[in-house]
């Protein structure tokens, strides 16, 4: 039988909710399961790498791309933090996750790093750079694939789109986060993303999931991860978000994996 397509998966949600917990736990489970896996770190705020175990040394090491000066020039012919430039729309990429993602727990980490917006928004080089990138990791590489971005969809387009497998919204029961949530789904919506499960965190009870249920209607849940101080335990202590996680916890997080892979 043919090798099966690696899984894309891009994880939303607005900041806090826990969606680099879930990003990182489903990274070091398909790790664990001898794949190939690269985690892109998309939302400024980066944090993944301290979920999935990285000490504080390594993290200090890295240097997002958007902040690698030499490299931007090198790509696209541009100077960083520029504007009024000509520079390569299309620069060359194929290489990058290869020289600059940062390996851990079998985990290929790249951090992206914010830009900076001016105006009606940023078409400098960085971006342009950044924005090649990922089509590139979610287009063309042949790795099992989470990106962790912020409370949008701000890295991908429709081209880029056609390649995500899952869109992974996580969500708590807070009007705040149902709110993000919808705007999540009208953004996946406009660049024609269809596949969108859910994941509900911090959940104390049954009136939590009914008031989600009701705040979302016609989406799938694929989990409802009860309140616990278990992962503000194994963040406190620079645990890796699997090797802090008891067995329940970590149950939850091969079911929701589970299921991803069940989905056609």
């Amino acid at each position: 039988m043919p090798e099966a397509k690696p899984l894309k998966i891009a994880v939303s949600g607005k900041g806090g909710v826990g969606k680099t917990t879930i990003a990182a736990a489903l990274l070091l489970l398909m790790a664990r399961q001898g794949r190939r896996v690269l985690a892109v770190d998309a939302d400024p705020d980066a944090n993944l790498a301290t979920a999935l175990g990285l000490d504080a040394a390594a993290q200090a090491a890295i240097v997002p791309i958007a902040k690698q000066a030499a490299l931007i020039e090198e790509r696209t012919g541009a100077k960083p933090n520029q504007f009024g430039q000509i520079f390569k729309l299309n620069p060359e990429v194929a290489d990058i996750a290869d020289k600059f993602a940062v390996k851990h727990n079998g985990v290929e980490l790249l951090v992206l790093g914010a830009v900076p917006k001016g105006g009606g928004g940023c078409a400098c080089a960085e971006n342009v750079l950044i924005r090649s990138l990922v089509t590139d990791l979610v287009l063309y590489k042949n790795e099992a694939l989470v990106m962790d971005m912020e409370a949008g969809i701000e890295h991908l387009g429709r081209a880029t789109a056609s390649g995500v497998d899952l869109m992974l919204l996580v969500v708590e029961p807070g009007q705040r986060s149902v709110d993000s949530a919808r705007r999540i789904l009208r953004l996946c919506g406009e660049i024609k993303l269809k596949n969108v499960k859910l994941v509900a965190n911090k959940v104390n009870g049954p009136k939590d999931r009914e008031f989600l249920a009701a705040a979302l209607p016609g989406l799938e849940f694929l989990a409802f991860i009860p309140y616990t101080d278990e992962l503000r335990r194994i963040d406190r202590n620079g645990l890796s978000v699997l090797a802090g996680a008891g067995p329940e916890l970590g149950a939850i997080f091969q079911e929701i994996l589970t299921k991803i892979e069940a989905t056609p």
